[in-house]
């Protein structure tokens, strides 16, 4: 299944993973949301995490969607791209 119907059809679940997690503002990038992903294209993820959260929580989401989705994700915070990157990542970003 392409990564971007799977992502709809799990939005409910991720978000409430999302929530548990401390996490908020779940938008998709990358070649899933450019419609160019291959067979072994991981999700790329852009998140904010809520103050007071950790990297363990940040984990623990990124471990909690692989297994829901059964695929590869990476997951950033919007502090943790680079500067050099940040515009090309705006400008293809989805709304989960």
């Amino acid at each position: 299944m392409n990564g971007l119907k799977l992502l709809k059809e799990k939005k409910q679940e991720i978000l409430a993973i999302a929530q548990q997690n401390g996490i908020r503002n779940v938008r998709i990038f990358g070649s899933v949301a450019r419609g160019k992903e291959r067979l072994d294209s991981d999700i790329d993820l852009l998140v904010e995490i809520e103050d007071g959260r950790t990297l363990f929580d940040l984990i623990r989401f990124k471990q909690e969607i692989e297994s829901l989705l059964e695929r590869k994700v990476d997951v950033l915070t919007d502090q943790a791209v680079h500067e050099l990157l940040r515009e090309q990542i705006m400008n293809e970003v989805i709304q989960l």
